[in-house]
């Protein structure tokens, strides 16, 4: 009876242990996950303990001698070597090539691929500013600072064409949670990274699955208990084109062997809110969704593919043709998706970059541009190096496209954390920096230094000459940088020519019905007069013909004294 009685204890102890050990580190039931081969190996442990504790009540010899225990030490040896195997026959060790083409890159042209910039839909602050910005916000709302913090997560996406960043409430404290936990958390904050505009969203109900939620509404074990043999990747907090909040659920897919050549096979919508779930392909997310993909799971799928070449060990000891992404990364968005933009130099880490990657985290696209260049840190330190006594320091860059010029634009910050200047830095010649307070001063700057250093001149004017003879159906006057000029109209054309009186003093003894001869350049919206003849005034006015006469009459003048 007495045995009985123990030997029932201890079962329903490794039962109770175990399943604790799962609720609180909750494992995907997959052999793809090493969560699940650590919970094995705990349960293992946990049965041969209680085995050994249970004969230790009767007697030690049954204990040395016992079938059970080394059955369980040779299961537990098996579990540990199958586990040991897989993860190196999973390995870049013995797949380097199939580690190599987890990512297809497309090689793109720069100034094709890359608009000129709009710095309406550019990200002027990094995720440190919006921090920043979000904690002041949180701060303003008395009624809601001392129940709830802003969460750390600000998720940059793209919302009604304006990158943003979002990121929910937390409870400040489990006793915040106890108190709060019925009605949810009521508010997130959104901030545009182009006008840095802060709002704090509120919610008509409030959102009852977060992070900081504890138990079943835990957004990580809402999804274990719905999905349980999915290996989730790292979750992201979006919003739709409605404001609606949704946690954006990668599901990990393994390409090889065991533990792998990690990439995203599905993904899973779940509402904030109500905790309703949706599973899609990878291929089939709605376009509002942004992150899909990691921006290190991208560039960690770069690196393989930049250093595996000529197999594992070149990329360890010759490490030829090895290429790897810069140390850090920033976003752009493009085409209502956000790429991971990063700069790829050689693996021996030279101060030049061979050229940069765009990565479309919704995707998985990527495209490489060959463009020889200064890195980002020296980009920065040229920008630093600008404002080095004011003690500013530089954020990581975006690579665009300033008047067809790969440039880095760059924010410079102050001790506080505060955007006070812009910087842009030529990538090829970054000797080239200019600084201004505001984006489009540092832009006008940027242009001058590119016009004086040669990178940049003036358009070729290729517009072919024509003439026409007719009568003049209408004339207006109009003033344009304090220079007056006529803008008429000739008979049986639908052009409007534009005479300047500065140039051609004689348009002003002409009225309608007047007939002229002009030579003119063809414009998009009006046509540049380069010469004009009338019989009204029965002389030519063109430029060279007044500073014929001007050279004339200063001869006859001459000629006089």
């Amino acid at each position: 009876m007495k045995k009985g009685k123990i030997k029932a204890l201890l079962v329903l102890l490794v039962i109770v242990l175990a399943g604790i050990y799962y609720y609180v580190t909750i494992p995907a039931i997959n052999i793809h996950s090493t969560g699940i081969w650590i919970f094995i190996l705990f349960v293992l442990v946990l049965i041969l303990a209680a085995y050994t504790a249970k004969k230790k009540f009767t007697s030690i010899r049954e204990v040395k001698s016992s079938k059970f225990l080394k059955i369980g030490g040779i299961v537990l040896m098996a579990v540990l070597l199958v586990f040991a195997a897989g993860s190196i026959l999973s390995s870049p060790i013995v797949n380097a090539k199939q580690y190599r083409n987890l990512l297809t890159i497309e090689e793109r042209d720069f100034s094709e691929d890359i608009q000129p910039v709009n710095f309406s839909q550019i990200p002027l602050l990094d995720k440190d500013s919006a921090e920043l910005l979000g904690d002041r916000k949180m701060g303003s709302m008395v009624d809601m600072v001392s129940q709830f913090e802003v969460d750390e997560l600000y998720s940059q996406i793209n919302y009604q064409d304006q990158p943003v960043r979002v990121s929910p409430l937390k409870y400040a404290s489990v006793i915040k949670w106890f108190t709060n936990m019925r009605e949810g958390i009521p508010a997130y904050i959104k901030i545009d990274m182009a006008t840095q505009n802060t709002e704090l969203v509120k919610l008509s109900e409030g959102m009852k699955y977060t992070t900081s939620d504890h138990f079943n509404r835990n957004i990580y074990r809402h999804l274990r208990f719905n999905y349980p043999t999915y290996i989730f990747n790292d979750l992201s907090f979006e919003i739709d084109e409605d404001g609606v909040p949704y946690w954006i659920c990668p599901v990990k897919k393994y390409n090889i062997g065991l533990f792998g050549g990690t990439t995203i096979g599905r993904v899973v919508l779940c509402n904030a809110i109500t905790g309703e779930t949706k599973d899609y392909a990878v291929e089939d997310v709605p376009q509002w969704v942004d992150r899909v993909y990691s921006a290190d799971l991208l560039v960690e799928l770069y690196n393989y593919h930049g250093t595996l070449k000529h197999g594992f060990f070149n990329s360890v000891l010759g490490q030829k043709d090895c290429l790897n992404t810069t140390d850090g990364y920033n976003y752009l968005a493009i085409d209502d998706d956000v790429w991971v933009y990063t700069g790829v130099t050689s693996i021996t880490g030279d101060q030049s970059n061979v050229g940069f990657v765009l990565m479309n985290q919704r995707t998985m696209e990527t495209k490489f541009y060959e463009i020889e260049g200064a890195t980002e840190s020296s980009a920065m330190s040229s920008a630093e190096g600008q404002v080095q006594n004011l003690h500013y320091t530089a954020t990581f860059p975006l690579l665009l496209n300033i008047s067809g010029e790969p440039t880095y634009f760059i924010a410079l910050k102050d001790d506080a954390g505060l955007v006070k200047k812009y910087a842009m830095v030529n990538v090829q010649k970054y000797q080239i920096v200019a600084i201004g307070d505001t984006v489009s001063e540092c832009e006008e700057s940027y242009t001058n230094l590119m016009y004086k250093n040669g990178i940049k001149t003036e358009a070729e004017d290729t517009r072919s000459v024509e003439t026409l003879t007719a009568k003049i159906t209408k004339i207006a006057q109009g003033v344009i940088d304090g220079d007056s000029h006529y803008y008429i109209m000739l008979e049986g054309s639908d052009e409007i020519f534009d005479v300047s009186v500065v140039d051609f003093i004689d348009i002003i003894r002409f009225n309608v019905g007047d007939e002229v001869t002009v030579e003119y350049k063809k414009g998009e919206q009006v046509d540049t007069v380069l010469s004009l003849n009338g019989k009204a005034s029965e002389q030519i006015s063109t430029k060279a013909a007044k500073e014929e006469q001007a050279e004339d009459t200063a001869g006859d003048s001459a000629q006089t004294e």
